[in-house]
């Protein structure tokens, strides 16, 4: 929210920020609050400045940007003002972390919207944007941005919460056991969603049953009365739903294909692009179409209609809303490439990769079909932080690879899926991305459909935007202009 919209509808005054946190305003008087950054370049007019010290950067040293910028405000610790441009306005705190988290905790007190907590170990992302257009179109919603799910995300992400807001939906995330627990202290859900639990983080974590048991701390935050949703048809239903009684909540609704599913699927149509659906929420029989491919992300729909049953929403204006679910960046975004004799499909799910992950990947490229003497390509980076059994576990990926009639790796361990392959559909393997993209390049044709994954260390993500920069072409905005 920029400066003019701040004018009439302000997301803070200095005086009630100052009041949350526990800051002193001195300098110039600050304007109305329109927004909340932390980081000079995304600052819009009329935001307040939160100067951050992280690993790599000190927020302090960006103060003049922000206020050559429009910055309302910047929230600096007390001991650095002396250090601060003249004419700045600012709110000296002690901790600027701390103010960020204060900030948070107050804008989720001042507000009465239904609040929706989403964790797990796959889809976190796409499930939460699936929420905010669910419950969008039932009255104003705010959502946390792209994946801010961790400790300066998620305040941060509370703190941009409207005091308006009918509903607001947070994304907790985690990679290592106790980190969802402050986290969801200052949310306080009425529903938590746990997609799914799989091998992620595994490297971190003595068995998968401790990555359900960290998981499930998000039990420990929901308000009285409040539900969990949860995937029924995952090994760990049960442990989760322990978790989630053992924490007082009496209401646990189960989502999945499972028989007894309280939001059960009877019937799915998936097509390249988008899917259809029959289910059962929770003893309403509904139809609605998924704007994204994928069995995985139907799963997750049910959760979403489950949760915006129990927030009091139209589940009618929910299923609706659904059809218009777009990809987030680097989880299934599609761009066509001009290469050589003709056009070829770009997926682009460079945006961190698991096993779970990965498979649901390689079943979306699996029903996209390539066209003329076009092929299906699998482009994989290596899955990290998968401990002693990542060699075996992207071994194991190669029946899943079997979609793929060519298939390119990178990394060391990207190459024990390599030797897996049969002869026939090995494109190239390399040591890293980088000398991957070479090989890749050479062989693409018209009418190819490549999906690039791969954990965010392997660097698939610039090897996608190589190729979109070496084979420009027309960006997709909807998959089915290509299809139709």
């Amino acid at each position: 929210m920029g400066a003019a919209s701040a004018a009439a509808s302000p997301l803070w005054t200095p005086d009630a920020l100052a009041r949350a946190t526990g800051g002193t305003l001195t300098g110039p008087p600050a304007g109305a609050i329109g927004g909340i950054s932390i980081d000079t370049r995304t600052l819009q007019p009329g935001d307040v400045f939160f100067a951050i010290r992280g690993e790599n950067s000190d927020g302090h040293a960006y103060v003049g940007t922000a206020q050559q910028r429009g910055a309302a405000l910047s929230v600096v610790e007390r001991r650095r003002v002396g250090e601060m441009p003249d004419g700045a306005a600012l709110l000296a705190v002690d901790d600027v972390l701390g103010a960020l988290e204060a900030a948070g905790r107050a804008a989720r007190a001042r507000t009465h919207a239904r609040i929706i907590g989403v964790t797990g170990s796959v889809g976190k992302t796409t499930t939460k944007e699936a929420l905010a257009l669910a419950l969008g179109a039932d009255g104003p919603t705010h959502a946390s941005a792209a994946s801010y799910n961790n400790h300066w995300g998620v305040p941060l992400s509370l703190a941009r919460m409207p005091q308006a807001s009918a509903y607001g939906v947070f994304e907790l995330g985690m990679n290592h056991p106790g980190e969802i627990t402050p986290l969801v202290a200052m949310v306080r859900p009425h529903v938590a969603i746990v997609t799914t639990i799989e091998p992620v983080h595994i490297a971190q974590f003595d068995s998968v049953e401790a990555i359900a048991d960290a998981k499930a701390e998000i039990f420990t935050g929901v308000e009285p009365g409040g539900a969990a949703v949860l995937n029924r048809d995952n090994p760990h239903f049960e442990r989760l739903a322990a978790a989630a009684r053992a924490a007082g909540i009496a209401t646990i609704i189960s989502f999945g294909e499972a028989e007894g599913a309280d939001a059960r699927l009877s019937c799915v149509k998936l097509k390249p692009d988008m899917s259809t659906a029959n289910a059962d929420i929770m003893g309403e029989s509904v139809s609605f179409k998924v704007g994204l491919p994928g069995r995985h992300i139907v799963q997750n729909a049910l959760a979403v209609l489950a949760a915006a049953k129990l927030a009091g929403a139209d589940l009618c204006l929910a299923t609706l809303a659904l059809s218009a679910l777009g990809p987030p960046p680097g989880r299934g975004v599609r761009t066509v490439l001009a290469v050589k004799g003709g056009e070829a499909l770009l997926i682009d799910e460079s945006y961190n990769a698991n096993t779970a992950s990965m498979r649901a990947a390689l079943a979306v490229l699996g029903t996209t079909p390539a066209s003329g003497r076009g092929r299906r390509v699998a482009v994989l980076g290596d899955m990290l932080e998968l401990g002693s059994a990542g060699e075996a576990m992207h071994r194991e990926l190669a029946p899943a690879a079997a979609c793929a009639d060519l298939v390119f790796c990178a990394g060391p361990l990207m190459r024990a899926l390599w030797e897996a392959l049969p002869e026939s559909r090995r494109g190239a393997w390399a040591p890293d991305s980088a000398a991957l993209l070479p090989l890749v390049a050479e062989r693409l044709r018209g009418g190819d459909v490549i999906m690039v994954k791969g954990s965010n260390g392997s660097r698939m993500g610039p090897l996608v935007r190589a190729l979109t920069e070496r084979f420009p072409a027309a960006r997709l905005a909807e998959a089915a202009e290509t299809s139709e």
